[in-house]
């Protein structure tokens, strides 16, 4: 019997800088090798806008991290460092969540951070992250661009471009979110 075949939502970069921190999304979503849906918003503000979110992997395990991220946020309400080590205490010990197949980006005013498939949470170096098949591309061309004479957003923009004509998962309909820093 063959393994059923996986719905990709897939690219997926944060950049910090300038007083700004940017999440972008592309907006494919793949079924093995046939695009499903061109338009999808996997980038969205949380908490009431205070937060910034993205997501790469299974579309349906990444809504339940969105909803169980909001309820943490809810929970501790202006810390998302802390409510994200709260959903990853619970990502590594519900036997539910450690089947998800998912990552996100997450930004506040003050951190960006990298939820994992494995319950971890990071904070990228520099400001600049990406997930997802297409997340290396963006994140190389992201590193690239970062000490030029670029906005995050302007920076997120041509990234995200350029893993969509290298990466067959990613497209270029981006969804764009941004926040001021404090």
């Amino acid at each position: 019997m063959s393994e059923p075949e996986q719905w990709h939502g897939t690219t997926i970069l944060t950049v910090r800088k300038g007083g700004k921190v940017v999440i972008a999304g592309d907006g494919q979503v793949s079924l093995g090798s046939t695009v499903i849906k061109g338009t999808a918003r996997k980038v969205r503000p949380l908490a009431g806008g205070k937060v910034i979110a993205g997501f790469a992997g299974a579309t349906a395990d990444a809504f339940t991290l969105f909803e169980r991220l909001e309820a943490k946020l809810e929970q501790y309400p202006d810390q998302l460092m802390r409510a994200c080590v709260e959903m990853a205490k619970d990502w590594r010990t519900d036997r539910y969540l450690r089947r998800l197949e998912a990552m996100m980006l997450v930004a506040d005013k003050k951190h960006s951070l990298v939820l994992t498939g494995t319950g971890d949470v990071l904070e990228p170096e520099n400001g600049v992250m990406g997930i997802g098949s297409g997340g290396n591309f963006a994140l190389s061309a992201a590193r690239a661009l970062v000490d030029m004479d670029l906005t995050a957003e302007e920076i997120c923009r041509k990234s995200m471009t350029i893993a969509a004509d290298i990466c067959v998962y990613t497209n270029s309909n981006v969804t764009v979110e941004t926040l001021d820093e404090e």
